[in-house]
């Protein structure tokens, strides 16, 4: 069938690049490359209907709705989470993407106020929603789990991976790169450094391998984050002891991309995801990836990475000292990981909402066709 333009979410088009806003440009390219038209709603200055001055959250309670009815577009996806507009709109099919219940399932890993505001806010758009996309089957389960009301319209559309190029430095990387003088064999963890990310396990298993006279470099790329003070402390304490690590904040991509590419091992031990893409990221990249046996962490990698439990810093040690020891095994790693990696791809996730648009907008001309019509005079 015919969708005709898609309104599409691009509160996060014009923001630093989050996981989010990621999604949100590699999905719409995508999409387009199917042969759909999109108009980009609630941008900052970018797209067909820019929010200018306007806040995200103000300009999808305040403006948005009278931006939709001024489209031709029958269907609105919100990307964020919980984002639609409050009321519905005539003639328009909603659908909803959720990446995770996290404030909800780990409450004490995001504000009060945010995490008031994603309940109330969530509950609502899903009382709105024709369809939900949910980037894994870990996040439609506790989706369900919450709101069973929803599992008629809830799918499962895995994101993609390969938007990942290791692309050339320009002068500015080429001289970060000599200036960090990485060692042959690092450790990359890359994210923010948040309590639900669980760097500090990372930590432990660094300050076990030294009382066994290892010391082992790590890299930390990531941004600060709601929790992440304590975990930025214990590393500037690390550091005074002596301990190789070295924390660099939020890269531009390249830079980013080069440093999973040079890591011996690359390691997310995080509490709960909603699909993890950094380890998905990693083993692209051919880069063997040690994670967590929580969240969506073992759907998505499935056996093509280690894992450990989120608390057992003695299991990553050792297979941290494993890994390093042995090339060969880092290799046979490498290998599953690459395998693994290209399952993933933007043209499947947008064949895949394609599918769930055409759903949403069948449902709405069935309501359409079912509307009592007036009498001819």
């Amino acid at each position: 069938m015919s969708t005709g333009p898609i309104a599409f979410d691009a509160s996060l088009w014009d923001e630093p690049t989050t996981g989010i806003g990621l999604y949100t440009r590699c999905l719409a390219s995508a999409l387009e490359a199917q042969g759909l038209s999109l108009e980009r709603f609630g941008a900052r200055t970018s797209g067909e209907f820019p929010r200018g001055a306007l806040g995200r959250s103000g300009y999808v309670m305040a403006r948005l709705p009278v931006d939709l009815r001024g489209s031709s577009a029958r269907l609105y996806h919100a990307l964020g989470n919980f984002n639609l507009p409050l009321t519905r709109l005539p003639g328009k099919a909603y659908v909803l993407t959720v990446h995770d219940l996290l404030p909800l399932t780990m409450p004490e890993t995001v504000s009060a106020a945010f995490r008031w505001q994603f309940r109330l806010w969530l509950t609502r758009s899903l009382m709105l929603a024709d369809r939900v996309v949910c980037v894994s089957a870990s996040t439609r389960k506790a989706l369900v789990a919450r709101f069973p009301e929803t599992a008629g319209r809830a799918e499962v559309v895995h994101n993609g991976v390969d938007h990942v190029v290791a692309e050339p430095l320009d002068k500015t990387g080429e001289a970060l790169m000599h200036t960090l003088a990485l060692p042959r064999d690092f450790v990359l963890y890359a994210g923010s450094l948040d309590v639900r990310k669980n760097v500090g396990l990372v930590l432990d298993a660094l300050e076990r391998l030294r009382a066994r006279g290892r010391q082992v470099s790590l890299v930390l790329a990531g941004q600060s984050w709601f929790g992440s003070g304590p975990v930025e402390l214990r590393v500037e304490r690390m550091r005074a002891k002596g301990f190789d690590i070295r924390p660099l904040g939020y890269q531009s991509a390249p830079v980013f991309y080069e440093l999973m590419r040079r890591a011996a091992v690359f390691v997310f031990p995080s509490r709960g995801e909603g699909f993890g893409l950094p380890p998905l990221e990693a083993m692209h990249l051919g880069t063997p990836a040690i994670v967590s046996n929580a969240g969506s962490l073992p759907e998505v990698c499935a056996d093509a990475a280690p894992s450990v439990g989120p608390e057992d810093a003695e299991g990553l040690a050792a297979l941290l000292e494993r890994l390093l020891d042995s090339p060969a095994e880092r290799r046979y790693w490498s290998e599953k990981g690459r395998r693994r990696a290209a399952e993933f791809t933007w043209k499947r996730a947008a064949e895949q909402t394609l599918t769930v648009y055409e759903a949403a907008l069948r449902g709405l001309d069935a309501v359409r066709d079912r509307a009592p019509r007036a009498r001819p005079r």
